[in-house]
């Protein structure tokens, strides 16, 4: 059995679940409205504020696919309440964001400044030059949009110099051995 398909999902007060055809599902809530489509094979029950998934049987795929469909719908009804939040930590002497409009300029020690708009549903903030949060409801558009950002300067492991998602913990290298310093 699954430890996570099995679990039930309760619905907040003010959050609207849907099930349409082909299992789409629509939650509603304060923050915004989200839809994904889950697995056909999957039961979707709402009963007393209460959400379960059950699966027809113990088929390989349907196995697969149980978690997930709880999991997806989970992360749709926290996103429409709370919302995500990524934050990023950018190190280095001369790197550093800021925040025009919807743009989100970073100087990460190109001959250029990078230039990001904001994509739809996400919103960026940088409080101060070292640091960028990444806000929105949808969980994976919050961490693929993060993961973006990384990519343009990821951590190095000789001085630690970069972008790190918060709490990231770069292991350093030692440098060349047996080179002498004058």
């Amino acid at each position: 059995m699954s430890r996570i398909g099995v679990r039930p999902i309760t619905i907040p007060a003010g959050v609207e679940v849907t099930v349409g055809e082909g299992n789409l599902i629509t939650v509603k809530g304060p923050k915004g409205e989200l839809s994904s489509k889950v697995s056909e094979n999957m039961a979707i029950k709402i009963e007393d504020g209460v959400l379960t998934v059950e699966r027809p049987d113990d088929g390989r795929e349907n196995r697969s696919q149980h978690g997930l469909a709880r999991t997806l719908i989970d992360n749709m009804v926290t996103g429409v309440t709370n919302g995500y939040e990524k934050k990023l930590v950018i190190v280095g002497v001369g790197y550093s964001a800021a925040k025009q409009g919807k743009k989100l300029v970073l100087k990460l020690g190109y001959s250029h400044p990078i230039e990001l708009e904001d994509p739809e549903g996400i919103t960026t903030e940088a409080p101060d030059a070292n640091t960028v949060l990444i806000k929105g409801i949808d969980k994976a558009q919050v961490g693929n949009y993060a993961a973006d950002i990384r990519a343009w300067r990821p951590p190095e492991p000789y001085k630690g110099k970069g972008v790190l998602y918060d709490g990231e913990v770069v292991h350093k290298k030692e440098g060349k051995a047996g080179v002498a310093t004058a």
